[in-house]
């Protein structure tokens, strides 16, 4: 029997999805091998050398395409980098120097990341990961680099606290108190709207955000849509029906909906939102979830074309015989890159079986608009 390494299943399906969006394989490969370090020849057929939380079968790599309004689109791996021992401390501790080690030559700034490094630095920490790396590749530039944090790495009712001071020593307090007014329900922050990720662009050019992701649990399109409002220039309307023709009529009571706020200096509210829905929780299927991230991406001017070469990229196996391949749909709007971004599962060891019950689908133009 063929030995296969979770390098080979990981590197195979990265290679396939740079073909796909035309960029040059070498440096995307060269970093997975790294972030897989010492366990990159692990043989398939033994389970995870770690649990991790970036995938549901425990795979250490998503993929994501991410179409863009007015650039190509662009290739991400979410990684999760495991120490020797692994755990989370650990694992924390092998992510910082992978970045470390290539500080240098991507010209990596973790200025922002000093400065806050030590409110992550726990000696229990609660939760399944501390510190996860983003890889984002666009043909013809240098990779560029985003670490993830847990907010509730000391605990969940810490997280407020423990994101104000972050957000307070960059100067973006403002903004987080402008976000909490706006994006959580009344009694729920902390219950069903919770932190649930940290993230900074590891650079420092004007484009440099701060990213804090809310999980809404229990959630109405609607309550999506109004937390959105606090971003200037935002149609709720199109949230609303991002929402609903993705995951369903709601309510979201399987995985949460989760929004996203772009933070930059010199602003006293967040510039930009995301949402994001996890598909995988809402259809019966991939081949269902496929043609309905097609007619989203249709309906927002991108060719689908592109989404089927970067499934058979990544798919062993037919659509229909399966759900998670396709994990999540997001909708980005406002600054730096709007546009709609799908979340691809590598599989590497489980495939989850076709779910035999979902939410009946309403037609998103009849919804009332939020």
């Amino acid at each position: 029997m063929q030995h296969v390494s979770i390098f080979d299943h990981l590197g195979g399906q990265l290679g396939r999805l740079c073909q796909v969006l035309g960029i040059d394989p070498e440096t995307p490969a060269e970093l997975l091998a790294g972030i897989l370090g010492r366990y990159r020849d692990r043989p398939l057929s033994e389970p995870p050398v770690w649990p991790s939380d970036i995938a549901d079968d425990h795979s250490p790599v998503e993929f994501s395409v991410a179409y863009n309004d007015t650039e190509r689109p662009s290739l991400r791996i979410l990684a999760e980098v495991s120490g020797t021992q692994p755990g989370v401390i650990e694992n924390m501790s092998a992510a910082y120097a992978f970045l470390a080690d290539r500080s240098a030559r991507f010209g990596l700034s973790t200025r922002r990341l000093d400065a806050v490094r030590d409110l992550f630095a726990v000696e229990r920490p609660h939760g399944d990961f501390g510190l996860w790396c983003s890889l984002v590749f666009r043909a013809g530039h240098a990779p560029e680099f985003k670490v993830y944090l847990n907010p509730q790495i000391a605990g969940p009712d810490r997280a407020p606290d423990l994101v104000g001071e972050a957000l307070h020593r960059l100067g973006l307090g403002a903004s987080y108190r402008a976000m909490l007014a706006h994006a959580v329900r009344p009694g729920e922050f902390g219950r069903a709207d919770r932190l649930a990720f940290f993230a900074l662009d590891l650079h420092d050019g004007p484009k440099a955000r701060v990213k804090l992701y809310l999980s809404h649990y229990d959630a109405e399109a609607a309550d999506v849509a109004r937390a959105a409002g606090v971003v200037a220039g935002i149609d709720p309307a199109e949230i609303v029906q991002f929402c609903t023709s993705t995951g369903g009529p709601g309510p979201f009571d399987a995985r949460p909906l989760v929004g996203s706020y772009t933070l930059t200096e010199n602003a006293d509210r967040p510039v930009g939102y995301s949402v994001y829905v996890p598909i995988r929780s809402y259809v019966a299927n991939d081949q269902e979830a496929r043609d309905l991230v097609a007619a989203a991406l249709s309906r927002h001017g991108f060719d689908p074309a592109l989404l089927d070469r970067a499934i058979a990229a990544v798919a062993t196996r037919p659509l229909a015989d399966g759900v998670g391949l396709i994990a999540h749909a997001s909708l980005r709007l406002g600054p730096p890159r709007p546009g709609v971004t799908v979340y691809l599962s590598a599989e590497a060891y489980e495939v989850s079986p076709p779910a035999r019950h979902r939410q009946p689908r309403l037609d998103p133009l009849r919804r009332p608009a939020a």
